[in-house]
């Protein structure tokens, strides 16, 4: 009976985030598409407020607080970086924009655009790609460009879909690797320890609570050969499995801080 109970509360729970979610995209939608009618880059910079903003909101109204770990090693981001993070739930886009304070645009799979009013915003307002078709991969490069010569950030999850419960993290694409050493920007990595455990897509669990977030330092990346980026992925890939490694650990009890130890 108390397990029936509890399963009832996380499915009214998760509906009220549904909801809310669907109604603040609905009321911000008029100020967005002012914003992204206007010339760009400036109608995108003010549209990144807003999506700021509603990632505020909408972390607000689910119960979620988000939690910088280390907030001393967040840059200031007075420069210009491609931003990799592991992909765990839905939550993952709003956390992102909750910790990165400065214009960031996306690169996502086309199979958001599916969703009412969302997926028009979101096409509009970020890159989207067929990784079925080879005709749109290179678009997004082309589209990417323009984004880059703005000065603006470009978002990349590289496992490219989210990790089953029992994950740690899934292998990389070569998209962000190939585009940092193109274009010589520096991979600043991003990890989310606690977005699965609380929106996950089970429907039985969730919970409002924190959503802790770490930083890592920037891997740096001289303009060269985009062949190069094996070497690349994977010293990223390291530098975010060990964090996450690590972290599990340390939330089982089975690694105390002053243990860490590095790969």
């Amino acid at each position: 009976m108390i397990k029936i109970l509890r399963n009832t509360v996380v499915v009214v729970w998760k509906l009220w985030t549904l909801v809310i979610t669907y109604g603040m995209i609905v009321v911000f939608s008029p100020l967005v598409l002012l914003t992204i009618s206007l010339p760009f880059p400036t109608g995108f910079r003010m549209f990144s407020l807003l999506e700021r903003l509603w990632a505020r909101l909408l972390l607000m109204a689910g119960g979620w607080r988000v939690k910088i770990m280390n907030p001393e090693k967040r840059p200031s981001f007075k420069r210009q970086y491609i931003v990799v993070a592991n992909h765990e739930s839905m939550l993952d886009i709003p956390v992102m924009l909750r910790v990165v304070p400065a214009p960031l645009t996306f690169i996502g799979k086309i199979e958001l655009a599916r969703y009412p009013l969302f997926g028009y915003l979101y096409r509009r307002t970020n890159i989207l790609v067929d990784r079925s078709s080879l005709e749109s991969r290179k678009k997004v490069y082309e589209e990417t460009e323009k984004y880059i010569r703005a000065g603006i950030n470009i978002g990349i999850f590289p496992e490219g879909g989210i990790i089953e419960d029992d994950q740690i993290l899934h292998p990389f694409k070569a998209g962000a690797f190939k585009m940092a050493l193109e274009h010589g920007l520096p991979i600043l990595p991003v990890v989310f320890l606690d977005n699965k455990k609380h929106l996950s897509y089970d429907l039985f669990k969730g919970s409002p609570g924190k959503l802790r977030v770490k930083f890592l330092p920037p891997v740096e990346v001289k303009k060269g050969n985009a062949d190069d980026w094996r070497e690349l992925r994977d010293k990223v890939y390291t530098l975010m499995y060990n964090e996450l490694a690590q972290q599990k650990l340390m939330d089982s009890g089975l690694m105390a801080p002053e243990d860490k130890w590095e790969l």
